[in-house]
C-alpha cells in the first residue's frame, strides 16, 4: 500500500536511508562518469580553468533547477493518492481531460512516449553504471584492461539472475551502502577542493553563462555530458509511493545533493591542478592505497543502482498490464509482505540482452555515454508537458501560470534535448530505437484492445434481456455456482452462449464478473466488489482494482459474503471464453500491426495464471473474431 504520513522523526530518518538506497542509485553514480565524458569523452572539450569553472555551474544548476526545482519541489506534487512516475501522471492528467477525445488520445500518445523512453534509459543505466565503475581497475594498471567487459558481463549476469528471488533480503542493505557511498563522496570532494578552494567561484552562476556564450561552437557538445549529472531525476518522483514525499526530500537536501555537489567540486578542483587526471577524475580523487576498496564500493552502488532501475521496470510494467498498455506477462511475487515486490521474468531477460548486446557494442563508457542521455531528457520533457495539463487543471493554477512555469523547466530541458540528437549518430539511436519499439507495442495492444472490444459489444445481447428470454423457457440447473469472466457485464459472455449451445445447462447461481482497473493506484477492500442481483439467480459482479493492486478473483469473490453473496470455491467453476483473432484489411488499424496484435494477444499469459483462478476449476470456451 501507499506509504502513510509519517508520524515520527525516527520513522522519517529510516525511509529517508531507505530512500538512499533505491531512489538515489542512478543520479549518485553519475560523478562516476560525468566529467570525465566532458573533458576526456569522445567529443572533449578544451581543459582550461574557466572551462573547468563554467562545466561546474553548469553542472550544479541543473541539479538546482532541474532536480532540486522541478521535480523534489514541484513534480512530487502531482501524486496520485501519494503513488508517483509516469503511469500515474499519465493518469492525473487524463483524469483531467475527460469528455475531451482529442487531449486525451494526445495525453495518452506522450505518455506512452514517455514510458518508452523510461525502458529505453533502463537498458543503459545498468551497463554505463557497472561498467564505469569497473574501469577504475584500468587506473590501477593498464594490465587490467582485458578483464573489464568479461567483469561486467559477469557482474551484470548475477544481478539479473538473483532478480527472481527478489530484493526483500538484500534491501536492508541498499540503504547503508549508498550512505558510506555518498559521504566517501562527499570526503573525496572536501580533500581535494582543500587543495584548490578557488574552484568554489563556479557556485556563481555567472561562469556557465559565460561558458556557454564564449564557447558557442562547443556549448551544445558540453550540455550532451552535463546533462548526464541529472540522469536519474526521474527516479525521485517514480518512487515515491514507496517512501512518501518527505523521507525523499529530506534525503535529497541533507545528504545526496551536497554530496554530490562536493565530489563534482572536487573533481574540478583536481583538474585545476592536475589536468592529466581527466582520464578518469573520480578515481583520481582517492589516494592510491584507497583506489581497489573504491573500485569495490563504485561496484556495489552501481549494482544498486541498476537494481533499482530494473525494479522500477517490473513496475512500471505491471501497471501498464493493469491500465491495458501491454498484455497478460508472467508476474511473480517475491514477497508475501511487500506487494510491490515483484518479478517479471520475460521483462528482466529482455533487459539483460539489451544490457549485454550494449555492452559488446559499445564496450567504454565514453562510447556508452553517447547512447546516455536521450531518452532521459526525452522523458523530462514529456513530463514536464504533462505536468502542465496537471498543474493547470488539478492543481486550479490555470493555463498561464501553469505554462509560464513549466516552460522555464523546458528551455533547459530542450537544450540538453537538442544537445543529445546530436549524440544520435553515435549511439543515441539505440535507447531511442528501443523506447520507439515499446511505445509502438504499448500503442498497438491499447489500440487493438479498443477493436477488439468494438467487434464483440457489436454482436453482444443484453444481459437483463437475455434472462428474461430464459425465464420464459429455463435449461436444467444443476448444484453449485458459475462464473462468467467477461470485459463487459452488461452484456452476455460468449462462454455463457457457447455453454448453453453445446452443454445446454446452468448452474443453480450465475455470476458475471468484469473487471474494472482505476486510474488510482489502490482500491480499498471495502470497495473492491460492487454486486447487483438480477432475476433468476444471476448477479452482476463489479471486481474494482487500482493500477498497482494485485488482481486476486478467488479472494475477491470471497468478499462478496459481506454482501450477503457466500461462494464455495470448492462448487464453484469458472467459464472463460478465448477469442481466436482474425486479421481484417480495414478494420481501423493497419494490417501489419493488427497481425502485431495478433501475436501479442496470443502469447499473452493466460487470465487463470494472471486473476490466480484454481486451474482445476476452469473451463476455457473458444471462439472466433474478425478485427
Amino acid at each position: 500500500m501507499p506509504q502513510a504520513t509519517i508520524q515520527s522523526k525516527p520513522q522519517q530518518a529510516i525511509l529517508a536511508l531507505a530512500a538512499l538506497g533505491v531512489v538515489y542509485g542512478d543520479i549518485g553514480t553519475s560523478p562516476l562518469y560525468t566529467m570525465k565524458e566532458v573533458f576526456a569523452g569522445n567529443h572533449p572539450i578544451p581543459l582550461t580553468p574557466e572551462n573547468v569553472l563554467g562545466i561546474l555551474s553548469l553542472i550544479l544548476w541543473s541539479l538546482i533547477i532541474i532536480v532540486s526545482i522541478k521535480y523534489v519541489v514541484f513534480i512530487m506534487r502531482a501524486d496520485n493518492r501519494g503513488e508517483g512516475g509516469i503511469m500515474a501522471l499519465i493518469a492525473l492528467a487524463l483524469q483531467d481531460a475527460k469528455g475531451k477525445p482529442r487531449r486525451q488520445r494526445a495525453i495518452m500518445l506522450a505518455g506512452l512516449l514517455g514510458a518508452g523512453m523510461f525502458y529505453g534509459d533502463g537498458m543503459v543505466t545498468p551497463a554505463i553504471s557497472v561498467l564505469s565503475a569497473l574501469e577504475g581497475l584500468e587506473v590501477a594498471t593498464p594490465a587490467f584492461h582485458a578483464f573489464i567487459i568479461p567483469a561486467t558481463l559477469v557482474v551484470l549476469f548475477v544481478l539479473f539472475f538473483f532478480q527472481r528471488r527478489g530484493t526483500a533480503s538484500v534491501g536492508a542493505l541498499f540503504g547503508p551502502v549508498m550512505m558510506i557511498w555518498f559521504a566517501t563522496l562527499a570526503v573525496l570532494g572536501l580533500y581535494n577542493i582543500a587543495a584548490s578552494p578557488g574552484v568554489l567561484r563556479a557556485i556563481n552562476p555567472t561562469y556557465g553563462l559565460w561558458f556557454l556564450f564564449e564557447n558557442r561552437a562547443i556549448a551544445v557538445v558540453a550540455m550532451g555530458a552535463v546533462v548526464l549529472s541529472v540522469t536519474g531525476a526521474e527516479a525521485l518522483y517514480a518512487d515515491m509511493g514507496h517512501f512518501g514525499s518527505k523521507p525523499i526530500r529530506q534525503a535529497w537536501f541533507c545528504f545526496v545533493l551536497p554530496s554530490l555537489i562536493l565530489n563534482y567540486f572536487g573533481q574540478g578542483a583536481l583538474l585545476l591542478v592536475d589536468p592529466s587526471a581527466a582520464v578518469n577524475p573520480f578515481y583520481h580523487l582517492a589516494p592510491e592505497w584507497l583506489l581497489y576498496p573504491l573500485v569495490g564500493l563504485a561496484t556495489l552502488a552501481t549494482v544498486i543502482a541498476s537494481q533499482a532501475v530494473i525494479s522500477g521496470a517490473f513496475s512500471v510494467s505491471r501497471q501498464a498490464m493493469q491500465l491495458g498498455f501491454l498484455p497478460r506477462i508472467e508476474v511473480q511475487f517475491t514477497s508475501e509482505k511487500a506487494q510491490g515486490q515483484v518479478y517479471l521474468p520475460g521483462v528482466n531477460w529482455g533487459l539483460f540482452l539489451a544490457v549485454v548486446i550494449l555492452v559488446l557494442g559499445f564496450r567504454s563508457t565514453n562510447n556508452l555515454a553517447a547512447a546516455y542521455g536521450i531518452a532521459v531528457t526525452g522523458d523530462m520533457v514529456i513530463t514536464s508537458v504533462l505536468a502542465t495539463f496537471v498543474a493547470c487543471k488539478s492543481w486550479g493554477w490555470g493555463w498561464g501560470r501553469s505554462v509560464a512555469l513549466f516552460s522555464a523547466f523546458l528551455a533547459v530541458e530542450l537544450t540538453f534535448l537538442f544537445a543529445n540528437v546530436l549524440k544520435i549518430p553515435d549511439g543515441g539511436w539505440f535507447p531511442l530505437a528501443a523506447g520507439s519499439l515499446v511505445f509502438l507495442l504499448m500503442s498497438t495492444w491499447k489500440r487493438g484492445g479498443q477493436l477488439l472490444t468494438e467487434r464483440t459489444s457489436g454482436e453482444a445481447i443484453k444481459l437483463e434481456s437475455f434472462i428474461d428470454a430464459l425465464l420464459v423457457a429455463m435449461p436444467a440447473r444443476v448444484p453449485g455456482t458459475s462464473v462468467f469472466m467477461t470485459s463487459s457485464n452488461d452484456h452476455v459472455p460468449n462462454a455463457m452462449l457457447h455453454n448453453l449451445m453445446h452443454n445446454k445447462v446452468l448452474h443453480e447461481r450465475v455470476l458475471i464478473v468484469s473487471v474494472q482497473v482505476s486510474d488510482v493506484p489502490y482500491i480499498p477492500e471495502l470497495e473492491r466488489v460492487e454486486i447487483s442481483e438480477l432475476k433468476g439467480d444471476f448477479y452482476r459482479v463489479t471486481v474494482h482494482y487500482g493500477f498497482k493492486d494485485e488482481p486476486d478473483i478467488p479472494q475477491a469473490l470471497m468478499l462478496c459474503a459481506a454482501k450477503d453473496l457466500a461462494i464455495d470455491m470448492m462448487e464453484t467453476s469458472f467459464f472463460l471464453g478465448r477469442a481466436t483473432l482474425i486479421p481484417k484489411v480495414g478494420s481501423g488499424m493497419a494490417l501489419w500491426r493488427e497481425k502485431l496484435f495478433v501475436f501479442m494477444y496470443r502469447n499473452s499469459s493466460s487470465a487463470t495464471s494472471f486473476y490466480k483462478i484454481p486451474s482445476n476449476r476452469v473451463v476455457e470456451l473458444g471462439t472466433q473474431v474478425v478485427l
